[in-house]
C-alpha cells in the first residue's frame, strides 16, 4: 500500500502532515462502526482541518468526548462529555462501556504509557484505535515522554487481549511519522470489513537506508548515499 502521497508543497511536515495523512486513515474506516464510540481525548474533539471527529462516525448510536481534567467542565462545549484519568484504574462501571474507542495522539503525553494503554483496551467492547507519533520532534512541555514503533504497539494489543488487525504509517519525505492502529478483539465482526494489513516496510525505495523501514524517509540521506556510491565505483576501479 502506497501511503506516503505528497500534500500541498507548503503544508507544515512537523504537526499538519501527519495529521491530515491520519486524518484520512480514519475516512477509509470510521464509517464502518457502529454502536457507542468514545474518543478519549486529551484537547478538542477537532480534526484541525475544520471538521469534529464526531463527524467522522456517521453510523455511531452515540459519541462521547473524555478529558482529563473534571475542573475543565464545559470545556469541549458538548453533552455527554465524560473526565478520565488515563493513568488511575478504570472505574468498574466504564469497563466494556463503549464499542469503539477511538484516541489520537494522546499517549505520548502520559508517563505511565501501558497504564493508558491498558485502561483504553478495557473501556472498549470491541475496538480500540490508537494514532502514535513513530517520529516527531518534543512538542509539549507538560510532557511528551514516548515515540512508538509498530512493534512496540502490536506487542502492547497482544497484551491486552488484542489483535493488531491494521497498522499504517506515513513515508513522506523530510516529515513527522504518524502509526495509525486498529486493534480488535477475538471475533469481531470488523475483521471481515477491515482488510488485514502489518507491516514496518515502507512500499516506497528510499536512497542511503540500511533498511527500507518505518521512518526511511524522513531523513534525507541522498547526499551521503551518493558520495558512498561514488567512493565505492572509484575504489573497484582502483582495485581492479
Amino acid at each position: 500500500m502506497k501511503n506516503n502521497q505528497e500534500y500541498d508543497p507548503f503544508i507544515d511536515r512537523r504537526f499538519r502532515l501527519p495529521r491530515v495523512w491520519s486524518n484520512r486513515e480514519l475516512k477509509k474506516f470510521a464509517h464502518l462502526f457502529e454502536g457507542s464510540i468514545a474518543n478519549v481525548s486529551g484537547w478538542k474533539d477537532i480534526d484541525k482541518e475544520g471538521r469534529k471527529y464526531r463527524d467522522y462516525f456517521v453510523n455511531a448510536s452515540s459519541y462521547t468526548i473524555t478529558n482529563y481534567k473534571a475542573e475543565a467542565r464545559g470545556f469541549q462545549g458538548q453533552e455527554g462529555e465524560i473526565f478520565l484519568d488515563l493513568t488511575k484504574d478504570l472505574p468498574e462501571d466504564l469497563k466494556g462501556s463503549f464499542d469503539v474507542v477511538f484516541n489520537h495522539t494522546v499517549l505520548e503525553h502520559v508517563y505511565e504509557v501501558q497504564k493508558a494503554f491498558h485502561n483504553l483496551c478495557q473501556l472498549s467492547k470491541d475496538v480500540v484505535i490508537v494514532i502514535v507519533p513513530f517520529l516527531q520532534e518534543m512538542h509539549a512541555d507538560y510532557g511528551d515522554f514516548w515515540r512508538f514503533t509498530p512493534l512496540t504497539m502490536k506487542r502492547m494489543y497482544e497484551e491486552n487481549g488484542l489483535d493488531l488487525h491494521y497498522l499504517t504509517f506515513n513515508g513522506h519525505k523530510n516529515a513527522s511519522i504518524y502509526l495509525f492502529c486498529i486493534g480488535l478483539k477475538s471475533g469481531s465482526e470488523y475483521a471481515r470489513k477491515i482488510p488485514f494489513c502489518f507491516s514496518y516496510e515502507d512500499p516506497e525505495p528510499a536512497i542511503g537506508v540500511f533498511q527500507n523501514w518505518v521512518g526511511c524517509h524522513a531523513i534525507d540521506n541522498s547526499r551521503f548515499a551518493k558520495r558512498s556510491s561514488f567512493f565505492n565505483r572509484l575504489r573497484r576501479k582502483v582495485q581492479g
